[in-house]
C-alpha cells in the first residue's frame, strides 16, 4: 500500500487565474483549494429568496446584492469564498470585476456538509474583513436564522424574536423566518413517540 503524498499549496494569485478558467467553482483557503458541490433544491430556493429580498430592499441605494456566483476575497485570511449571499455598499466593489472585498453582510445557507466549516474556519476568516458588520447563518432544517453582529471588540449572536424576525442593521432591514423559508414545504412532523 502506498503512502499518501502531500499536496503542494497553491498561491492565491495562481488560484484566481486558474479559477477564472474553470467550469466548476472552487473556494480557496491558505493554499488549499476546495471543489464546491451542487446544492439541494431547498438551499437554492432559500438563497434566491434572501438575495431577491435584499436586492428589492436596497434598490436606489449604493448597495449591491450578490448571490452565489461572485467571489469574496478575504486578504487577511488568504481566502477566497463564494458566499451564498452578500451585500456590499462600497464604491471600490462597484468597480470590481471578479472579486468583492468590502461586504457589510454575508449570508451562508447551511447544509450538512458545510455547517461546521461555515461556523468555524469560514467565520474565522470573515471576521478578518474590517467592514463586515453582520454574518447570517440560515439553518433550513431547523428553520432558524442565526445572526452574528460585530460590536466594538466582539461578535454578538442574535436569534429570531418571538415573531420570528431579525433586524439586519447593516442594511436597515427586518428579516423574518416566514420570508426566508416561504417557498419551502413545512418541516416534516416528527413521529409521535410512545409515552
Amino acid at each position: 500500500m502506498g503512502e499518501a503524498q502531500p499536496v503542494a499549496a497553491i498561491d492565491r494569485e495562481i488560484y484566481l487565474r486558474w479559477e477564472a478558467e474553470q467550469a466548476e467553482k472552487h473556494e480557496y483557503l491558505a493554499g488549499e483549494v476546495f471543489a464546491m458541490v451542487g446544492v439541494r433544491r431547498e438551499h437554492a430556493i432559500v438563497t434566491l429568496a434572501l438575495g431577491s429580498g435584499l436586492r428589492e430592499h436596497l434598490k436606489g441605494t449604493p448597495c449591491q446584492t450578490f448571490v452565489a456566483d461572485m467571489k469574496l476575497l478575504v486578504e487577511a485570511a488568504d481566502a477566497c469564498f463564494y458566499p451564498d449571499v452578500m451585500v456590499t455598499c462600497d464604491e471600490r466593489d462597484r468597480r470590481a470585476e471578479l472579486v468583492i472585498e468590502h461586504p457589510v453582510l454575508v449570508v451562508e445557507v447551511l447544509s450538512a456538509s458545510t455547517a461546521a466549516f461555515d461556523r468555524g474556519a469560514k467565520f474565522a476568516a470573515y471576521r478578518k474583513l474590517p467592514g463586515l458588520q453582520e454574518y447570517l447563518l440560515v439553518d433550513i432544517d431547523q428553520r432558524r436564522l442565526e445572526l452574528y453582529r460585530r460590536s466594538a471588540d466582539h461578535w454578538q449572536l442574535f436569534d429570531t424574536d418571538a415573531n420570528g424576525t431579525l433586524s439586519l442593521d447593516s442594511v436597515a432591514m427586518s428579516l423574518g423566518t416566514a420570508a426566508a423559508f416561504e417557498d419551502l414545504q413545512p418541516p416534516a412532523a416528527q413521529a409521535a413517540r410512545p409515552g
